[in-house]
């Protein structure tokens, strides 16, 4: 597959370097001359000093023979124009990155197709919709729902007193069908696992679950259980307002914002939310606005060190859901070795989104995780795909990964060697970058 991206920011070059793994021919496109020497000493793709919105640039870069086309500069309107453009020059499918929400509402979407804009997408949805996950299942560290919530992703350290510590696959596989464990991250490796290996103290496991069994996970692998009420918000920004949009029917929320102006503004958008002007590093505000009480604290100010240290200063005075946004790449593993519950960063999110796209197979979600090698696919079965053929144990699926279970006839179920997928089955399946081309030709 040929793809073309525009914009050689996080979220382009990050992209670029997945792509690169399934060898793909790649051609990034921006202005920055540094930016792109860099990463083309990364990657093995073509890089091009030029405009997204260029006819000649996109011409140079061969979109005639683009199978996708991908706009991801900062700004709007040029990457809404590169689209239009590609199109029209024989791309065969496009993608922006756009900043107003507006354009995802229902109606506009033929618009967009009939210019020439297959797909939009917008990093503050996705990076807000992670932190509302986070926050509906606050004793995981990453969670991420399959087709609605039918199956859960759960990533969890594994303590001491957990039920599970120190047993193998198979010996947790004969007291609890509810879960299947599909990864787990051991300081810097990442592992499959299969029947024989064991869940060590301080792996971060990654379950595949029903939303029911989630309580008997948390059970099993040491967590208490709390729910979540009231949330401290410090920042004001796109991602914090689209997370209050989304959470403030159902909690309590408060924002705390250094912008006065911006503050009026977040005050006049939700009724429902209680607004502090004042900088949320200081020590004397959180306390004044009660932090002690909060069950959460989500950190997404734009800034990472700032977010990193509330995030801690929040955990030391109680608060047991921390959440930070950390767009600092450098910063993501200092941030989950210090405890904090769940990082996010946009650009990763928005990259996760876009590679589904870059996939023959039929991919209806895609969730890469910051901490880990692997990716959690979710994939559907189609008549006479080789997944379909026999029982699980017997399709020689590869090594590197691992099916943890299937959404069928809108029913969530944990797979096992027995399982026997049929098409029209999504498959939750979590990877390592080298099984996802192996993985595509058994869904083909």
């Amino acid at each position: 597959m040929k793809v073309v991206i525009a914009g050689a920011g996080e979220v382009g070059t990050h992209l670029a370097k997945m792509l690169s793994k399934e060898n793909h021919e790649i051609v990034l496109i921006d202005e920055d001359s540094e930016k792109l020497e860099k990463i083309s000493n990364q990657v093995d793709l073509l890089t091009i000093n030029g405009f997204a919105n260029s006819i000649i640039d996109l011409k140079e870069a061969g979109i005639s023979k683009a199978d996708l086309f991908i706009a991801v500069t900062p700004f709007e309107s040029r990457n809404v124009l590169a689209c239009i453009l590609a199109k029209d020059l024989g791309a065969k499918k496009t993608l922006a990155r756009i900043n107003n929400d507006e354009y995802f509402k229902k109606a506009y979407k033929p618009k967009f197709i009939e210019l020439g804009v297959d797909e939009i997408i917008y990093p503050e949805t996705l990076a807000a919709n992670e932190i509302v996950a986070s926050v509906k299942q606050p004793a995981s560290r990453v969670t991420h729902e399959f087709s609605g919530g039918k199956l859960v992703l759960s990533g969890i350290k594994i303590r001491d007193n957990a039920t599970i510590v120190n047993k193998t696959l198979e010996e947790i596989g004969k007291f609890s069908s509810s879960f299947r464990a599909v990864a787990i991250t051991r300081g810097d490796s990442t592992i499959i696992p299969y029947g024989k290996d064991q869940l060590m103290p301080d792996d971060i496991a990654y379950f595949v679950s029903t939303p029911a069994a989630l309580s008997e996970l948390y059970e099993k692998t040491g967590k208490d259980y709390f729910g979540v009420k009231n949330i401290m918000i410090l920042g004001g920004s796109r991602i914090a307002q689209k997370t209050a949009e989304k959470l403030s029917d159902q909690f309590n929320i408060k924002i705390i914002d250094v912008d006065k102006e911006r503050c009026q503004q977040i005050a006049d958008k939700f009724s429902n939310v209680l607004v502090i002007n004042g900088d949320g590093r200081n020590l004397e505000l959180l306390k004044e606005e009660g932090i002690e009480k909060m069950d959460a604290f989500v950190a997404v100010t734009g800034n990472s060190e700032t977010n990193i240290l509330t995030c801690q200063l929040a955990k030391k005075m109680g608060v047991k859901r921390t959440v930070a946004e950390v767009e600092n790449i450098d910063f993501i593993s200092l941030a989950e070795q210090v405890g904090i519950g769940s990082v996010i960063n946009k650009k990763f999110i928005a990259a996760s989104f876009i590679y589904r796209f870059s996939m023959s197979s039929e991919i209806s979600s895609v969730k890469c995780l910051s901490s880990t090698d692997a990716e959690a696919v979710e994939v559907i079965a189609h008549p006479g795909s080789k997944v379909t053929t026999d029982l699980i144990r017997n399709i020689d699926f590869p090594k590197e990964a691992k099916i943890g279970g299937i959404i069928r006839e809108d029913q969530g179920i944990i797979a096992t060697g027995d399982t026997q997928i049929v098409a029209g089955d999504k498959v939750v399946i979590f990877a390592l970058p080298s099984a996802i081309k192996k993985i595509d030709k058994f869904f083909k």
